[in-house]
């Protein structure tokens, strides 16, 4: 037990160091002015990405918002944008409810958001449904086969903008911050290993003076 929670208390400082590094490159990019969109973007950069988007969307993930008709659950609506020159890049417009249909947009348009790397699915999360587009890992590849794509960026763009009640998609008003707690879990389970370690060496003494 004491090499377990001796184990798991290292896995947490690894987990701190990577935590820190990310909310670093988040801090970064939410300061930084857009740029516009190039190929090898580095992750969580606010950037500007010009093109068309394609009729079909998906849907990724799920969350309950509060609407003007109750709490409804839905998810996040991703369209595929074609770009001159360069492959198409999947963007997430904002958070809809579930059976809204999405908006009409034809045309040219501009994005300005920020690049969101692609996830793994979780090992024993809910399964994606490519079927009728519906994602729980943002897997850009597998987003943009499900409408069509063959090829597109490895990487999504989250949109930035204002939200106004009662318009969806609703889009994201700033960069993410992930919970950092891994300080506090390395502590508690280095304590828990100092504990196992206090115990065992009073078993021990009492078992030689046996």
């Amino acid at each position: 037990m004491v090499a377990l929670t001796l184990y798991l208390g290292v896995w947490q400082v690894q987990r701190l160091a990577w935590k820190t590094d990310l909310l670093a490159q988040i801090d970064r990019g939410e300061a930084a002015p857009p740029v516009p969109l190039s190929d090898h973007p580095a992750q969580f950069s606010r950037v500007i990405v010009s093109g068309t988007f394609r009729p079909e969307w998906a849907l990724y993930g799920v969350e309950v918002r509060a609407t003007s008709n109750g709490p409804a659950l839905g998810g996040q609506l991703l369209r595929g944008l074609e770009r001159d020159g360069s492959l198409p890049v999947m963007v997430d417009l904002g958070w809809v409810p579930e059976g809204a249909p999405p908006p009409d947009t034809e045309g040219p348009v501009t994005i300005e958001g920020y690049v969101r790397p692609s996830e793994k699915p979780i090992r024993f999360g809910a399964a994606d449904d490519p079927a009728h587009r519906r994602f729980y890992a943002l897997d850009p590849v597998a987003i943009g086969k499900s409408i069509g794509l063959n090829e597109v960026a490895p990487f999504t763009i989250v949109a930035l903008g204002t939200a106004h009640p009662g318009r969806y998609p609703e889009p994201g008003t700033t960069l993410p911050r992930p919970v950092n707690n891994h300080l506090t879990y390395a502590a508690t389970w280095f304590s828990m290993a100092a504990a196992g370690l206090v115990i065992f060496t009073i078993y021990a003494r009492k078992v030689l003076r046996a």
